[in-house]
């Protein structure tokens, strides 16, 4: 990666490692993530995603391995942990409340408050302010309940939750799962605009259209081992298949 010589990760992953009683998980696996760049993390199911991300946000501490995140190593042991460095993750479920509308639901559980009551005027104004700064133009009230939202408007409500947290790196957990084609543009356009604001932003996707659209680097895990971490422009698809089914790999070490 030619410009990650340039450019300092905000988060890297040395030799981490992540077991269930007999069954070793990651095995040793290394990533890295940059300020205003898409790094997409592929590889076939039980690759290893999941916990890997699920390390990251503090709910599976690694068993071993460092974390160094803006250059200086750091535990991740909860959410808590996690959260205070700026990490947020958009799970697939998006968590959010459908009977709330959508500034209660960028503010749950950190509202404003004055006077001891909640500053309702404040909470509207940052959460349109927050779409504003995403150019989001597809929510006609940040008063709408969510229960009205499409799927891509609920990922947008959620992307924006994690800007208004002021999220330094947002982890998105297959953010076009069940979206058709508009709305995935929509999406893959926000994920770019996230990064364009300086945040580091890692994809987690089977989609290998939007990897290639939205995506600056892919890291490949394929049986809890990181066997690919290339430049989206210097890869091509056929190549990445080949690293998330393991033939690549497999061919490598056999002409090694």
């Amino acid at each position: 990666m030619a410009e990650s010589s340039e450019l300092r990760p905000l988060i890297e992953l040395v030799d981490v490692k992540k077991g269930f009683g007999p069954v070793s998980v990651l095995k040793g696996v290394a990533l890295k993530a940059y300020p205003g760049k898409v790094t997409a993390l592929v590889g076939d199911n039980g690759a290893g995603k999941s916990t890997l991300i699920k390390g990251l946000a503090g709910v599976q501490p690694y068993d071993e391995g460092q974390i160094i995140f803006d250059g200086e190593p750091v535990t991740l042991h909860t959410p808590r942990d996690a959260s205070a460095l700026g990490i947020e993750v958009v799970y697939q479920d998006l968590a959010l409340a459908d009977n709330l509308d959508i500034v209660q639901n960028m503010f749950l559980g950190r509202e404003e408050t004055e006077l001891l009551t909640f500053d309702e005027g404040r909470m509207e104004r940052e959460a349109s302010e927050t779409l504003r700064s995403l150019s989001v133009r597809t929510v006609k009230s940040v008063r709408q309940k969510v229960s009205s939202l499409s799927g891509g408007q609920r990922q947008t409500v959620a992307i924006a939750r994690s800007v208004l947290k002021k999220a330094r790196l947002v982890i998105l957990d297959e953010p076009t799962a069940a979206l058709g084609v508009a709305q995935t543009e929509q999406v893959l356009n926000l994920v770019r605009r996230l990064a364009e604001q300086g945040v580091a932003v890692i994809i987690i996707s089977h989609n290998l259209a939007d990897v290639f659209e939205v995506a600056d680097y892919i890291s490949v895990l394929y049986l809890g081992q990181m066997v690919a971490e290339v430049e989206t422009a210097k890869t091509t698809r056929d190549d990445v298949v080949g690293y998330i089914t393991g033939a690549k790999t497999q061919a490598r070490g056999a002409a090694a």
